[in-house]
C-alpha cells in the first residue's frame, strides 16, 4: 500500500513544528530570510534562544509576511 502524500509546501517541515530540532534555521520561501534561533528576530521581540517551534502561532516572516509554515529549513 502506497502513502498518500501529506499537503504543505515541498521541501518544507510540512507545518509539523514538532519535526524541527530547537537549533534548526529556516528560510522564507518568498523572500530568503532566515530564521536563526541563535539570533532570534527583533521585529517580532523574539529573544535569542527561541527556536522555531516556540515561536507564536501568529509569528509570520518580518521581511515579507509569509506564513510561517511555509518556511524551509535549511
Amino acid at each position: 500500500m502506497s502513502e498518500q502524500p501529506r499537503a504543505g509546501f515541498e521541501g518544507s517541515y510540512l507545518g509539523d513544528r514538532a519535526r524541527l530540532p530547537a537549533e534548526a534555521r529556516l528560510e522564507c520561501k518568498i523572500c530568503w530570510w532566515v530564521y536563526d534561533p541563535a539570533e532570534g528576530d527583533a521585529q517580532w521581540q523574539i529573544p535569542q534562544g527561541v527556536p522555531f517551534v516556540d515561536l507564536p502561532a501568529h509569528w509570520r516572516c518580518p521581511q515579507c509576511d509569509c506564513a510561517a509554515d511555509q518556511f524551509m529549513v535549511l
